[in-house]
């Protein structure tokens, strides 16, 4: 982790570890991951028994933060802030040790898929760095999701994405044929990256590889991935470049995709 960023990091949880509701800090993202840059964000993930205030959230960083955004609600509850002194962007999000320990018990014991991004809590929970943990709760959920990767859930992610890909009536592709027929560009435009979505949790899921997110997905596949779908790279740049302009030949970059991700599910005996 770049010292600069870690640094600070460690500051911000020192604050959050003042208060009592606070269980745990832990930084997690391109910090941990290992592809962290000089413009990298720190993205802390504060875990608590009760709401901390906005006013109390303020208070604590009022000093030291520039560009303050206070209690962001457009995804997770956050706070995003440049620090003042480096330069470095901070977003922090709030969160639940119990709502945590949920998610991962649907995926690692109740086997429980979602549609694209099933895993990604997972992935965040196995690779964030621990800050701070009061009374080592987040440390015994770390340890307790350190395990193989289950057959049933990479099943019950293939049975999932799978079919909506291109199989089913209102699969991927017929959607996507649809809006090109109307030239409704932006509904193509959202179709393509649900379609990529589903894709990428399936191929992550045969590698039995956590999922990592949304952000640089062909290049972590090939990084992480023993087992992928021939010429996956250069097809998915395919099918985006189409879909900027797209015509009736973009159902062919889409089948480029499926049929040899149809063989490589073959080969594993996964359909």
């Amino acid at each position: 982790m770049m010292e600069a960023h870690l640094k600070l990091a460690q500051q911000i949880a020192d604050k959050f570890a003042a208060l009592p509701q606070v269980e745990a800090v832990t930084v997690a993202g391109s910090l941990t991951a290992g592809y962290a840059n000089p413009d990298s964000d720190i993205d802390l993930y504060v875990y608590a028994e009760s709401d901390i205030l906005p006013a109390v959230r303020s208070r604590l960083f009022a000093v030291s933060a520039s560009h303050m955004e206070l209690n962001n609600q457009f995804w997770e509850p956050g706070d995003e802030w440049r620090d003042a002194a480096t330069g470095i962007s901070v977003d922090v999000m709030y969160r639940s040790l119990n709502r945590l320990q949920e998610i991962l018990t649907r995926n690692l014991e109740h086997y429980q898929a979602s549609v694209g991004y099933t895993t990604c809590f997972w992935q965040n929970v196995l690779t964030s760095e621990i800050l701070f943990d009061r009374n080592g709760r987040f440390y015994n959920l770390q340890q307790w999701a350190i395990r193989p990767y289950p057959q049933p859930l990479v099943d019950a992610i293939i049975a999932k994405n799978y079919p909506i890909l291109r199989d089913n009536q209102s699969a991927y592709l017929q959607q996507i044929m649809k809006a090109v027929k109307r030239r409704d560009f932006v509904s193509v435009n959202h179709r393509v990256a649900a379609f990529l979505a589903s894709y990428f949790d399936v191929i992550f899921a045969i590698n039995r590889v956590p999922h990592p997110g949304e952000k640089r997905l062909p290049a972590l596949v090939d990084e992480r991935c023993e087992k992928r779908p021939l010429q996956m790279s250069a097809q998915v740049n395919a099918l985006l470049q189409a879909a900027a302009q797209p015509d009736e030949t973009i159902s062919a970059h889409i089948h480029a995709l499926m049929d040899n991700l149809d063989v490589l599910l073959h080969q594993e005996n996964l359909k």
